[in-house]
C-alpha cells in the first residue's frame, strides 16, 4: 500500500510522537507540532500512537492512492476535504487539500501509519537538525504500514477548530528576574503578532519590546517546548516542536505542553495573549 504525493503544499512532513528521552546527546524530541490533532487522526482510523503521520502546513497537499486506503484528517479543517472521520480513498483517487480559513497545520493519518524508515527511532522530520526524513516533494511514493489495531467505537470526532486570537496561561520561568515588573506587565497584557518568520522551531511575536532588569551573557540551558524566550531585541519567541536543546537567551515564562498544540495551529497574523 502506499501514497502517492502529486504536490506537497508549501510544506508537508512526516511526524510522530517524536524523539523523546534524547536531549543529552545534543537530539530534540520534534515530533507532530500539534500533538493532540495528530493523536486524534490515529485514533480514528485504530492506529498506534506512534504511528508516523503527514504533518501539512497552510494545505496544498494533493495525494493518490496507490490501492485503496483509510485515512483521516484532523487540526486545521481544509476545504473539499473529509474532516474528523475516517474516509475510504479507492485505489487512484485524489485527495486535495485547499488553505485552511482558520488554523496552520492538517494531520493526514493513513490506516497503518505511513512507513518511511525511522532515524534514531522515530520518522519525524526535525527542520533544525535535519534528522528524519526530508521534507515531503512532489512525486515521493510513501509506503503504508500494515493496520494492526481494531477499528475504534467513534467514526467521528466533533472538535473545536481553532480561533484567530488565542489566550494561554503562562507560568513563571528560571530568568523572569531578569525582567523588569513593567516588562511582565507588557507579556501579559499585549496581544502579540505572530510573525511570518514563525516556523515548527518556534512562533516570533512581534509587539513592545520587554526590558531587562540585567544585561550580560548568560550560559547556555536546557529548552523545551513552551518556553518563552527573549532575545536582544526584547521580542518574546515560543518555542514550539523542533525547539534547540539548549539556548542562551533569558526564558521570561513557559506555557503548559497542552497549550502549545494550540499554539501551533497559528498562522502568521494571528494574535496570542500570554496570561501570567
Amino acid at each position: 500500500m502506499s501514497l502517492e504525493v502529486l504536490s506537497p503544499g508549501p510544506l508537508t512532513t512526516v511526524q510522530d510522537l517524536g524523539r523523546p528521552g534524547l536531549a543529552a546527546e545534543g537530539v530534540g524530541r520534534s515530533g507532530a507540532a500539534d500533538r493532540a490533532s495528530a493523536a486524534l487522526a490515529n485514533r480514528l482510523l485504530g492506529n498506534d500512537p506512534s504511528a508516523a503521520l503527514l504533518e501539512v502546513t497552510a494545505g496544498g497537499l494533493a495525494v493518490r492512492a496507490g490501492t485503496g486506503v483509510w485515512v483521516a484528517l484532523t487540526g486545521a479543517r481544509c476545504p473539499g476535504a473529509p474532516w474528523a472521520a475516517p474516509t475510504w480513498l479507492a485505489a487512484g483517487q485524489q485527495l486535495r487539500l485547499g488553505p485552511p480559513a482558520r488554523g496552520l497545520r492538517s494531520y493526514l493519518a493513513v490506516r497503518g501509519g505511513v512507513a518511511v524508515p525511522p532515524v534514531l527511532g522515530s520518522r519525524s522530520t526535525d527542520l533544525l537538525s535535519g534528522l528524519g526524513p526530508p521534507p515531503v516533494a512532489a512525486g515521493d511514493v510513501l509506503p503504508v504500514g500494515t493496520a494492526a489495531g481494531p477499528w475504534p467505537g467513534a467514526d467521528v470526532a466533533p472538535v473545536a477548530e481553532p480561533v484567530g486570537e488565542l489566550v494561554v496561561a503562562l507560568r513563571p520561568g528560571p530568568r523572569a528576574d531578569w525582567f523588569t515588573d513593567e516588562a511582565h506587565h507588557v507579556l501579559s497584557g499585549t496581544a502579540w503578532e505572530v510573525t511570518g518568520e514563525s516556523n515548527r522551531v518556534g512562533l516570533r511575536l512581534a509587539g513592545p519590546s520587554l526590558e531587562r532588569v540585567r544585561d550580560g551573557e548568560l550560559p547556555s540551558e536546557g529548552l523545551v517546548r513552551g518556553a518563552v524566550q527573549v532575545p536582544p531585541s526584547g521580542q518574546p519567541v515560543l518555542f514550539l516542536a523542533d525547539h534547540p536543546v539548549t539556548g542562551g537567551y533569558p526564558v521570561i515564562g513557559y506555557v503548559a505542553d497542552a497549550d502549545v498544540d494550540r499554539c501551533a495551529q497559528l498562522a502568521p497574523g494571528d494574535t496570542l495573549r500570554l496570561r501570567g
